[in-house]
């Protein structure tokens, strides 16, 4: 089996070592689902939607939000 390229594994080792505080960002849209305060009602209702319906609609938004910021703040720029 052939070595791996000493330019992939120099940018594998450096993206393992990025130690980024906003990655504890990630967390929150694990967490906030996991909450059963949020959803456990019927009201308020939203197109006639309980609210655990359109709460899981409102945590894809979270979790989208909260990687695409997490992506931006912690991509390299100009490493190329």
């Amino acid at each position: 089996m052939a070595a791996p390229d000493p330019e992939t594994r120099a940018t594998a080792t450096t993206r393992a070592k990025d130690k980024s505080p906003w990655n504890w960002l990630l967390f929150v849209p694990i967490l906030v689902p996991l909450i059963p305060a949020l959803f456990n009602a019927d009201s308020p209702r939203i197109l006639g939607f309980p609210r655990f319906y359109w709460l899981q609609l409102a945590y894809i938004l979270l979790g989208v939000a909260t990687t695409t910021l997490v992506y931006q703040m912690t991509k390299k720029r100009g490493d190329r």
